[in-house]
């Protein structure tokens, strides 16, 4: 995401609430009385029509084996998006089957100006807690929302907002279900924040093991999957910022600094990087092994990313095939490596230059492209769990209510893609509904939760959810069942 996105979010302009449809519609979609945790907290859910290979008689459906449609039939979208409740009520895709419940709505904007609410800006950020029954979404201005979910009846509630004075997304941990971690917005600093306290509390204070600039900020907090290894990217902004700081709780911090090419800190070998290389950062995340780190350098220079093993000096550049964006596992890598938007190949981090092919027999490009966000927080240690993305086409219509654009399959679509190597399996869970015509923010991003049981995405729903204050079209964060 470009700084001018960030200040774009920060500024509130971005776009939204519910114009409703016919009666017949909504009766026809089975869509349900919002329910945000009220009374019993029993949510009212629509029934799924039947659907090929959707929760088959007798089979347990959830990940990593998903009952969800694996074929590659274009499936069009509706003349009309399905109607909507308010925050809390349950939708089911006409064209997949899939449980869509819708998070927020304008109510839940705290200033009450009925401001655009999304998913964090990567995929890769994980907005979910370890058991699937908290997650946070992104206000327009910038600041972060912490809700209440329940699994087993999809309830919805906001708890409240989170004024930490973090200045970037956080992450949730991997490993226990009440911390989040952050980065301050002054003194750059890593801390963790407790659920069930409400306490802040420090993880470690990079300016202690180097000597930092005034202007200085920590960005893209990421944390290791046991919660033992912490990293931040340091700098004045991004694609200018200079430092990969990791913190490791047994041994101390470390650091690369990628404008000299200097590694040093308080464990591991110091010295060069073993590469000429010299650039500003756009962001970067730590494996959940702890053992590598994913970077991807600012404008200009060969390769669109690099990959550090935190243990070394070693740092490689990803050549061939390394476009769109990624997401890291424990020692392997996802990203789109071919001539079609969904050429997804699989890569050991320490090995960039061995590509494996996740889906078989794609006819080349459509002639056309569309963009997707990969989202890998469900891995599991053999880096073995289906990764799942939302796709979006540029050449979506901007006309409200009009359907989008699709000529193939998994175009404006979620669905989450087998990488165990056994088949080329993607499953297909939902339509998005969202233009991604209305800036960066209606981009469909989403983020799977660590079970695999939940994808979180940002939607527009086809211009259906209102206007912003300032008369644009608003988003909403929605919840997809994956089974």
């Amino acid at each position: 995401m470009s700084v001018k996105e960030r200040k774009l979010s920060r500024a509130g302009k971005d776009t939204g609430l519910t114009s409703g449809l016919t009666a017949g519609l909504i009766a026809a979609l089975l869509v349900l009385a919002p329910l945000r945790f009220q009374g019993s907290m029993n949510a009212q859910t629509a029934t799924a029509p039947a659907s090929p290979g959707n929760n088959p008689a007798g089979k347990v459906c959830g990940p990593p084996e998903y009952c969800a449609r694996t074929d590659r039939k274009v499936e069009p979208y509706a003349k009309t998006p399905p109607a909507l409740g308010r925050a809390g009520s349950i939708i089911t895709d006409p064209a997949f089957g899939s449980r869509i419940v819708r998070a927020t709505d304008e109510g839940d904007d705290p200033q009450r100006r009925a401001r655009s609410l999304m998913t964090p800006a990567s995929g890769e950020q994980n907005a979910w807690n370890a058991t699937s029954t908290n997650f946070y979404v992104v206000t327009a201005g910038g600041g972060f929302q912490l809700y209440d979910f329940v699994p087993s009846t999809l309830s919805v509630r906001m708890r409240k907002s989170l004024d930490l004075g973090w200045r970037t997304e956080p992450q949730f941990s991997f490993s226990h279900p009440n911390l989040l971690f952050g980065t301050t917005s002054g003194r750059p600093e890593l801390q963790q924040y407790d659920l069930s306290t409400g306490k802040v509390s420090t993880v470690d204070d990079p300016g202690r093991c180097l000597k930092l600039n005034s202007a200085d900020a920590a960005f893209d907090v990421s944390v290791s999957a046991d919660d033992n290894r912490f990293m931040a990217v340091i700098g004045p902004r991004q694609n200018e910022n200079y430092l990969v700081y990791i913190y490791d709780r047994n041994q101390g911090c470390r650091w690369y600094n990628t404008q000299t090419g200097e590694v040093g800190g308080q464990w591991g070998p110091k010295g060069t990087i073993s590469i000429p290389d010299r650039y500003g950062v756009h962001n970067a995340r730590i494996s959940k092994s702890g053992r590598f780190i994913s970077i991807a350098r600012g404008m200009g220079g060969s390769g669109k990313w690099r990959v550090w093993d935190v243990d070394t000096l070693n740092v490689q550049i990803c050549s061939v095939g390394c476009s769109g964006h990624h997401a890291v596992g424990y020692s392997s890598i996802v990203n789109p490596g071919g001539n079609h938007p969904m050429a997804l190949v699989k890569r050991p981090l320490d090995h960039l230059d061995a590509p494996v092919p996740l889906i078989a027999d794609l006819q080349g490009s459509p002639g056309y492209w569309y963009d997707l966000h990969i989202s890998w927080n469900n891995v599991d240690s053999g880096d073995d769990s289906p990764a799942c993305l939302a796709t979006y086409r540029p050449s979506n219509p901007a006309t409200l209510g009009t359907p989008l654009d699709v000529a193939g399959p998994w175009e404006n679509e979620i669905v989450c893609v087998e990488t165990d190597g056994k088949q080329s399996r993607v499953w297909r869970f939902a339509h998005t509904y969202s233009t991604a015509k209305n800036g960066f923010w209606s981009t469909p991003r989403g983020n799977v939760s660590p079970d695999g049981r939940f994808y979180i995405f940002t939607s527009d729903w086809q211009d259906q959810l209102g206007r912003t204050s300032d008369g644009k079209y608003r988003t909403d964060v929605f919840i997809v069942e994956l089974r």
